[in-house]
């Protein structure tokens, strides 16, 4: 069995596109509209993929408290730089549970927690 993707429904199609692709690095793959008032994009290549789907018809996006996406970093050093330059906060952390791993975590426009990790 393979992992495809993960699918997120966003409030907003641009901010989220600008979000994944400019803070978190992944590419825009395909996007279009699937529908009256909805749009599909797909980022990423390789194993990392993501769908991003924007329906006018619900507005109210609410994806919840206890999920988290983790992209792993080379410097989560670098990356709070990155975040920080492109005007997000860092909304928790930065977390070192041991001398193996180090991460912090952001919220993507939809209220999503993303956390960036390094493996020492």
């Amino acid at each position: 069995m393979k992992f495809c993707w993960c699918t997120l429904a966003v409030n907003n199609m641009e901010e989220s596109l600008k979000f994944y692709q400019e803070i978190v690095g992944l590419k825009l793959e395909r996007r279009f509209e699937a529908g009256p008032g909805v749009e599909i994009a797909f980022l990423g290549d390789g194993e990392t993929k993501i769908e991003l789907i924007c329906n006018e018809e619900n507005k109210n996006v609410n994806l919840g408290e206890d999920i988290s996406l983790g992209f792993e970093v080379d410097s989560v050093d670098d990356m709070m730089a990155l975040v920080k330059e492109k005007g997000k906060a860092v909304h928790s952390g930065l977390f070192q549970p041991n001398p193996h791993i180090k991460f912090f975590f952001v919220l993507d426009p939809n209220g999503l927690r993303i956390q960036f990790v390094e493996n020492i």
